[in-house]
């Protein structure tokens, strides 16, 4: 039976993704797969409907895993996390603590609608070698939003948001004159945006500060800053959908970017837990 401590339900789902062998990676088809059938048995207790959107890449089919909320609404709400990892690596920060968020996102909407439809996608093939590529799970979903001409307000990419550190300089930056506006600590949540998107970006941090107690900062940056288009989202700004970031910073504040060391002892389930409040919050009230 599930859990009903929520911080409680976040570890057994991390434990799970990260326990996976042999890692979930491009090269492991039945450890996407376990993972994925995880994600579908999750989505399946509280979604309308679910489904696995399979794609080929290289001979090899890979699976999306996709949920819907509300779905005779028009208007719709993508939010999107991948479950795959770089390498031979757990992957709890990069990219689980997404995943469960999805997936406790889900949980808090379905017993709470809002007025809109939600999607919620989990997706393969976020990392390299395919990150840039049109073979990136959510190139494939977004491809197929854009030939339906659905009526997208936001796409929100869960990616990393669940590190964070009260330690003096811990947070670091791809230039120096931004320590001028955020904080040396890494201990908040970003939404980050591209340049001519500012609207939604700072829409969605104002909503996600009344929904959580987390510190929440935005930036809309050119997508020539290292880290702006470092995840799903980049694919959905490429169809021309506004588009966003949800993020702990990734490597510019966990030292376990892209190792063994990305476990899950690493990871703060309670501010994670705000992170997801927040957003839950914000897809409720835009």
């Amino acid at each position: 039976m599930e859990s009903k401590n929520p911080i409680e339900r976040l570890k057994e789902d991390v434990n799970f993704l990260t326990s996976v062998r042999p890692f979930r990676n491009y090269m492991n088809i039945s450890s996407l797969n376990k993972s994925a059938e995880y994600i579908y048995s999750r989505m399946k207790d509280y979604a309308d409907s679910v489904y696995f959107q399979e794609f080929q890449v290289e001979g090899k089919v890979y699976k999306n895993v996709i949920s819907t909320i509300n779905p005779y609404h028009s208007k719709r709400i993508i939010i999107g996390a991948h479950y795959d990892v770089a390498g031979d690596t757990p992957g709890a920060d990069d990219n689980a603590s997404g995943v469960v968020g999805l997936l406790e996102i889900l949980r808090m909407l379905s017993k709470n609608r809002p007025p809109c439809r939600v999607d919620f996608a989990a997706y393969s093939l976020e990392e390299p070698p395919f990150f840039g590529t049109r073979q990136m799970g959510s190139f494939v979903h977004a491809y197929t939003l854009f030939r339906e001409k659905a009526d997208i307000t936001v796409m929100i990419s869960l990616e990393m948001i669940g590190y964070f550190s009260d330690e003096p300089n811990s947070q670091h930056f791809p230039l120096p004159f931004f320590r001028l506006f955020y904080p040396d600590r890494g201990n908040f949540i970003g939404v980050v945006g591209k340049l001519g998107q500012g609207r939604i970006t700072k829409r969605i941090r104002n909503l996600m500060r009344k929904g959580s107690s987390i510190p929440v900062y935005s930036i809309n940056a050119p997508t020539v800053l290292p880290g702006v288009d470092f995840s799903d989202h980049r694919n959905f700004w490429h169809f021309g959908y506004d588009a966003v970031m949800i993020t702990d910073t990734a490597f510019y504040r966990n030292p376990y970017y892209h190792s063994r060391g990305d476990t899950t002892a690493t990871l703060n389930f309670e501010k994670m837990y705000q992170v997801i409040k927040g957003v839950a919050y914000a897809v409720y009230h835009l």
